[in-house]
């Protein structure tokens, strides 16, 4: 199964520098509404099974482009609003500038332990993990040749990449995942690969719909 991570395009709190957590009405600023019609077209048309979105609507609006794209060839794959992917429970921070944020004793710990870090009246960066993962090892047990799409938000996309690539969440500030970005990683019956990190420029349809590549690597293997 090849599991396609989306990031939210860019908000209206991506904007302001605010961290807007699961507040209501936070929408698409217009940069994000040109992501969105932007990655519906690097996307292109091919079968999904299903398609997971986090309740937020700046996630349900950066898709929607590409569903729309689907309805027109009566193709739309399976939608269903996931909780699971939703945006962290920032509790007390959330609505929060970040500069102000990044001024707390406790923004050392997010940066660099953030497995130990519990947001006031809000939920665990490790819980946020275990809670997506559920989510994809669900959408593993789809067949070998099918293809899942989850749309969320940074730091779920984040440790999801972290667990894929056998990091320890204290590491998973390593890696970058920006606004109406994509990450793609097939699941086996072996390890996990990670095939597209944060790429906002690639045509998609072309790797997903490419063979897939040899479990049996060595050297590096030989390309497409």
């Amino acid at each position: 199964m090849r599991l396609v991570l989306i990031r939210h395009a860019h908000s209206e709190s991506n904007a302001s520098g605010v961290l807007s957590g699961r507040l209501p009405n936070v929408h698409l600023s217009e940069k994000g509404l040109k992501q969105a019609e932007n990655l519906a077209t690097r996307l292109g048309l091919f079968p999904v099974s299903e398609v997971r979105v986090s309740p937020m609507e700046r996630c349900e609006e950066t898709i929607q482009p590409w569903l729309q794209m689907h309805e027109k060839k009566d193709s739309k794959p399976k939608v269903i609003t996931d909780h699971a992917v939703n945006e962290v429970d920032y509790g007390l921070w959330s609505g929060k500038k970040l500069i102000s944020l990044s001024r707390k004793r406790e923004w050392k710990t997010v940066q660099e332990s953030p497995s130990r870090m519990y947001f006031p009246n809000g939920e665990g960066i490790a819980a946020m993990q275990s809670r997506a993962m559920a989510t994809v090892h669900d959408l593993a047990k789809l067949q070998s040749n099918k293809v899942a799409m989850i749309i969320s938000h940074g730091d779920v996309i984040k440790s999801i990449l972290a667990s894929a690539l056998g990091m320890h969440l204290d590491e998973f500030q390593r890696i970058i995942v920006d606004p109406a970005s994509v990450s793609i990683i097939e699941y086996s019956s072996v390890k996990p690969r990670v095939l597209l990190i944060n790429d906002s420029r690639a045509v998609v349809t072309d790797l997903l719909l490419a063979p897939k590549r040899s479990k049996n690597l060595l050297g590096g293997g030989s390309g497409k």
